[in-house]
């Protein structure tokens, strides 16, 4: 899978309002994906940090781009369980998010996704997902 087809996943699956949250897909792998989720004031909380909810949506919408690079194409699939740890906040810079499956399962793919704002040595968030593989 190419960045190109990512990004057809994310314009042809995807409701309008993840789309509007600006997706690009960055690099894909075997079972990996990296997007990168660009600033915008609009999605920043009180005191100019990036909210939080962006970042979740971001990271579980990393894990379907992921599982579909390893299974070859986009397949129906469904979020189970989404865990998110925030680490620093995130000012003014796009966020990359690197998904990395651990576990693709027949009927569920387990993923763990580090967001890390363009620049910075540290992570400012992780996540985990598992999703169940409908297709």
């Amino acid at each position: 899978m190419t960045p190109e087809e990512g990004d057809a996943i994310l314009k042809d699956y995807f409701a309008p309002w993840v789309q509007d949250l600006g997706l690009t897909v960055e690099e894909v792998g075997d079972h990996r994906a990296v997007l990168r989720l660009p600033w915008s004031g609009r999605l920043a909380r009180e005191g100019g940090a990036l909210s939080g909810q962006a970042m979740m949506a971001a990271a579980d919408t990393a894990t379907v781009v992921a599982v579909a690079a390893a299974r070859g194409a986009f397949v129906p699939m469904t979020t189970v369980q989404q865990s998110t740890t925030f680490q620093r906040p995130v000012m003014g810079a796009d966020v990359l998010v690197s998904a990395r499956l651990t576990k693709l399962g027949r009927t569920l793919a387990f993923c763990e996704i580090t967001l890390t704002a363009e620049g910075a040595g540290e992570p400012a968030a992780v996540a985990s997902t598992v999703y169940a593989v409908l297709g």
